[in-house]
């Protein structure tokens, strides 16, 4: 299987400006630039976008892995800050933070925590980083 998303961009790197579309057409010509990545204007960012792509990916990666444990998710919410730091090389994504919240009621908390920790490591968002992921997880059982 092969997804792909594509970007257009035009100017210099500040005051030139582009947009972000997805394969499937749920983002298309969205405007990100200079100021929506380093100063907070409009238009999204790569960042952002990396962030909902694992957040989304670890969340079905949990889903799975639970469900092979016998156990169904009454809800899972996952939150991925990505952290992009600036060092002599340049820009680089140090880390990513997880943070998720599931509710499974009935399970055991020891087994839901060790499917959080095989979805982290496993999810393929997750495999693809290089960046250190960390995760801050609240069961309820």
């Amino acid at each position: 299987m092969q997804k792909y998303g594509s970007a257009r961009w035009q100017g210099g790197i500040k005051d030139g400006q582009g947009t972000i579309s997805a394969q499937s057409g749920v983002l298309k010509d969205a405007p990100y630039g200079f100021k929506a990545r380093f100063e907070g204007g409009p238009g999204t960012n790569p960042e952002e976008l990396i962030g909902a792509a694992h957040a989304g990916c670890f969340s079905m990666a949990l889903s799975l892995i639970l469900g092979e444990a016998k156990l169904v998710p009454e809800k899972i919410e996952t939150k991925a800050t990505v952290t992009l730091d600036k060092d002599d090389s340049g820009f680089t994504i140090t880390a990513v933070q997880l943070d998720v919240a599931v509710r499974v009621p009935g399970a055991d908390k020891a087994a839901v925590e060790r499917c959080l920790q095989a979805a982290k490591a496993g999810c393929p968002v997750s495999k693809v980083l290089k960046a250190e992921i960390s995760m801050h997880a609240t069961v309820e059982t």
